[in-house]
């Protein structure tokens, strides 16, 4: 996948939406207005936030799939294009 697939796939997985225009907007609950895509793969805010709408069940998967980057000490730190990654592949969204 590409940087701008994965970052529209999990932003459309935590409610923005994009309108005919192109332009993107945050989940209906905040003030409706354009803003920019939250980078996801090189911010871990953008990250934890993204972390927040997995369900439990999700939230045990995601923990296997990061884990596969090492060690426990190595899952906690991994980057935010990790966390992406897995986010994807956690919710069936990720395309090789």
């Amino acid at each position: 996948m590409t940087p701008e697939q994965q970052r529209t796939a999990i932003a459309e997985a935590c409610g923005w939406y994009c309108n005919t225009r192109n332009m993107w907007f945050r989940p209906p609950s905040s003030n409706m207005k354009e803003e920019p895509l939250p980078d996801y793969l090189n911010d871990l805010n953008a990250m934890h936030e993204a972390e927040k709408v997995l369900t439990k069940t999700q939230q045990d998967k995601y923990y296997t799939k990061l884990s596969y980057t090492g060690t426990w000490f190595e899952c906690l730190h991994s980057t935010a294009s990790q966390r992406a990654e897995a986010f994807l592949r956690t919710i069936g969204k990720w395309k090789d």
